[in-house]
């Protein structure tokens, strides 16, 4: 019946909406002022936590560039922690973090490119810039579907836009107003022009994502590999890539002929108060140290074998697509800081790739359709476990709702959404080799 075709995407839209409502409304409503009650138990509440994550960009920025102060000193860190946490982190507190946590742990460039907003009241900028974020992450969807070569009704967008936009991760750096979500746009801008053969402009705006080299670094190893194994036809991307680049350092140099060395120091002692990468942290404390370097050195070689293996793919292919997302995905585990889901951002092309292909998976293999299912249910539980938590508050008393055993529920797979993603691309990864291989050989005699 027509009624009901017209009918179905707008109750799904709806469903959307409310699941994004009420984990939005536990996010910032009861999670956010909880963690902040907690930070303030501790002596660390007395500072910016909405806005944390740019803060140090900011308060860098404006006495870098006004007053020519160092932002890797040890001064500048303690301001920073000052402006965070209300205090700085002398060690009164046995609960206190590193001495060095929260230094400065970004490219100066990043400075220059911020610096019209230090010239504002910080207040003023994390509104705003909150606000920008919001807008640039729902503006990424779609520039990633272009770049995917993926279409999606209306009424799919805008479920896409819901649910990504109220999913933890994004929640997450909205509050912290974390450049990583820059980073993610910068990401889907850069395909979504490699899909429209704009080379040049690919790789400029794939430079600027090294304000966090961490998220794209291995991705641009690929790009820059498959750029030269075409040279005649690529090349652009190098040029667009290598010149901003070049760009972007000579000018901080320029600004601040120290800061390499410095940044690498900074960078050196990070581990020390930073989480591990996820697929070291999920191991626990005790096998994740043993474990997880070894582990994140087998993933990043397959990676590598990855990466030479499809130098040579059109960039239209959906064995590139593939090829990225994949690439992203095991970034997300081997690179990035394990409760840094902020930055899980970089999953959004494999979680498309998945959706549209979702059927050809489980038709491939029944067993791994298990797999693929409980992908599923890591990347849906934050929103499928909100009502009925949000019921059970009527009926539980104040401590027991509010026991980390129930209350954080809606964020106890977090941690397994990378991997799971990595593990449903890299099945379909190595099916399409797998596939490449027999079509290559032949009807074998």
């Amino acid at each position: 019946m027509p009624e009901l075709s017209i009918l179905r995407p707008r109750l799904t839209v709806l469903l959307a909406l409310l699941l994004s409502a009420g984990m939005t409304y536990y996010h910032v409503g009861l999670f956010l002022p909880r963690a902040m009650e907690r930070a303030a138990a501790r002596g660390l509440g007395g500072g910016y936590s909405f806005g944390n994550d740019f803060y140090p960009i900011w308060l860098t920025s404006h006495e870098a560039l006004l007053r020519h102060r160092n932002p890797y000193s040890s001064e500048m860190t303690r301001e920073i922690q000052t402006g965070i946490f209300g205090r700085p982190l002398d060690g009164r507190s046995a609960a206190d973090p590193p001495r060095d946590y929260r230094a400065f742990a970004y490219p100066v460039f990043v400075d220059l490119l911020f610096w019209p907003l230090s010239l504002l009241p910080f207040p003023v900028v994390r509104i705003g810039l909150a606000a920008i974020l919001a807008s640039l992450t729902t503006l990424s969807i779609p520039l990633w579907l272009r770049a995917l070569r993926r279409r999606a009704s209306p009424s799919l967008l805008a479920i896409l836009i819901l649910l990504t936009l109220s999913s933890y991760a994004v929640l997450e750096g909205l509050f912290a107003v974390q450049p990583g979500l820059v980073v993610g746009f910068l990401l889907a801008a850069s395909f979504a022009a490699l899909a429209q053969e704009r080379l040049f402009v690919a790789g400029s705006l794939l430079a600027f994502t090294f304000i966090k080299p961490q998220m794209s670094a291995v991705v641009a190893v690929y790009l820059l590999l498959w750029s030269f194994a075409r040279w005649r036809e690529r090349r652009s991307f190098v040029y667009g890539f290598f010149a901003w680049s070049a760009a972007l350092a000579g000018l901080s140099l320029a600004v601040w002929p120290h800061w390499i060395p410095e940044w690498l120091h900074v960078l050196s002692g990070y581990g020390g108060y930073s989480p591990p990468p996820l697929i070291t942290y999920s191991l626990g404390p005790r096998l994740g140290p043993l474990l997880g370097p070894i582990l994140t050195g087998l993933l990043l070689g397959a990676a590598t074998i990855l990466i030479w293996r499809m130098r040579s793919v059109p960039a239209a292919s959906p064995a590139f697509a593939l090829t990225v997302s994949l690439l992203l995905a095991l970034t997300s585990i081997t690179l990035l800081p394990g409760q840094a889901v902020y930055d899980h951002v970089v999953l959004l092309p494999g979680i498309f790739v998945i959706l549209w292909t979702w059927r050809e998976v489980v038709l491939s293999s029944r067993p791994f359709g298990v797999v693929l299912a409980a992908a599923a249910v890591a990347l849906f539980w934050q929103w499928m476990v909100v009502p009925p938590l949000l019921a059970s508050r009527y009926f539980l008393s104040p401590a027991q709702f509010f026991s980390n055993s129930i209350f954080l529920l809606p964020l106890r797979a977090a941690a397994s959404v990378p991997l799971a993603v990595s593990a449903v691309l890299g099945y379909m990864m190595w099916k399409t080799m797998r596939d490449k291989r027999a079509t290559d050989l032949g009807p074998q005699p």
